[in-house]
């Protein structure tokens, strides 16, 4: 839990900084300074992180005036919701172990994503597709925080995308329970009700999740500073680096190296503290 003391300490690593202000009692608090335009925010980051001593907490360092955001973009597995889908899929043909090999390789970005999706594929042939619904009622977790962050921003007339390199079989149903504006993932091909053990091309990848931000930053005439994306794995860097405030959520080293901003600890309310909302100004 933070405390005043806790504060004091990581005021110590940011020059000027003014008296914290808390955005919830013992859990978030926000510290001003004045900086130029070409300061180092993750080394400040990285700097009040020193100064709190190995306190299991999160710091967002970034300018005031642009933090509040219209347009989330989020990746599904491991970030909004706790497992890989793909790998709950696996179990019934039992090769979890296999395929979450596989998946944890192209997740840290070992090897290509498109050519292990496939090859993950191949191997649920034969699976009925109802076997998606069975999965996300009895197996899927929500993280929690993200139905709060989704609602809050949307009802403050920002939108919400849910963008995956999973399948339509799960983000229909996982985005529209949590809330989300639309969702974009890859279709699982079918016969006759059960899996082909093939995925429709073109395979929705880390290119195209940037592009979904582009297309939909776009389409609302927003600023690149007025977007947030996050997610965990390799195939999300590059929207991460594209949006105006791009988040590793308890991620793969190579994405939390290259992230504006990392969440190790917290929750995804993280991201609406990180926006200057108040605990009470949540919509839940």
């Amino acid at each position: 839990m933070l405390e005043e003391a806790h504060l004091r300490a990581a005021a110590q690593g940011l020059p000027d900084a003014d008296a914290a202000k808390w955005l919830a009692p013992g859990i978030a608090a926000d510290l001003t300074f004045e900086a130029d335009n070409h300061f180092d925010c993750r080394g400040a980051a990285l700097a009040v992180q020193l100064m709190l001593a190995g306190l299991p907490a999160d710091v967002v360092v970034q300018p005031a005036a642009t933090r509040r955001k219209r347009l989330l973009v989020a990746d599904m597995d491991s970030t909004m919701i706790g497992q890989e889908c793909i790998d709950e899929l696996a179990d019934f043909v039992g090769l979890k172990d296999k395929v979450s090999q596989i998946t944890e390789r192209a997740m840290r970005g070992e090897i290509a994503f498109e050519p292990a999706l496939r090859e993950r594929v191949a191997l649920l042939k034969g699976l009925p597709a109802t076997i998606a619904d069975r999965i996300i009622a009895e197996r899927i977790t929500l993280t929690p925080g993200g139905a709060e962050l989704v609602r809050t921003m949307r009802r403050d007339g920002g939108e919400a995308w849910l963008v995956s390199g999973g399948f339509t079989l799960f983000t229909r149903k996982i985005g529209a329970s949590i809330g989300f504006t639309a969702d974009r993932s890859n279709e699982l091909v079918l016969d006759q009700g059960l899996l082909a053990g093939r995925v429709a091309e073109p395979i929705l990848g880390k290119e195209a999740k940037r592009l979904t931000l582009i297309e939909v930053r776009e389409r609302l005439g927003l600023a690149a500073h007025e977007t947030l994306a996050v997610g965990d794995g390799a195939n999300d860097l590059d929207m991460i680096r594209e949006a105006g405030l791009g988040v590793a959520f308890r991620a793969k080293p190579a994405v939390a190296a290259e992230a504006h901003a990392r969440i190790e600890h917290a929750d995804l309310t993280a991201l609406l503290y990180a926006q200057g909302y108040r605990r009470d100004e949540f919509a839940l």
